[in-house]
């Protein structure tokens, strides 16, 4: 009787293990499914990526460009902000 239980044991403990390989927790198809999940995520998070810098570089440009516009428009006309004092240095004649 107990040369026939061990088999029977070991093959229900063998089988349960394969059931748990392909349809449990953790199993083949679901990791594989998660795999595919992880890889759309990446690529949507490389394209979002991309997208962020691209719109960083134009922030700069615009930004840099202000600021040049807003230095010759201080230089060659004068400009004064509200709330700012204006004042010349003349240079004197050697």
């Amino acid at each position: 009787m107990a040369r026939r239980l061990i088999p029977v044991l070991l093959v229900a403990l063998l089988f349960i293990v394969h059931a748990q390989l392909w349809f449990g927790r953790g199993s083949v198809p679901q990791v594989s499914s998660m795999k595919q999940q992880l890889a759309t995520q990446d690529q949507a998070n490389r394209d979002a990526q991309l997208r962020n810098d691209q719109l960083m570089s134009e922030v700069r440009d615009l930004q840099d460009g202000l600021d040049m516009v807003e230095e010759l428009a201080r230089q060659e006309l004068g400009m004064v902000k509200p709330n700012e004092i204006f004042v010349q240095i003349a240079k004197g004649r050697n």
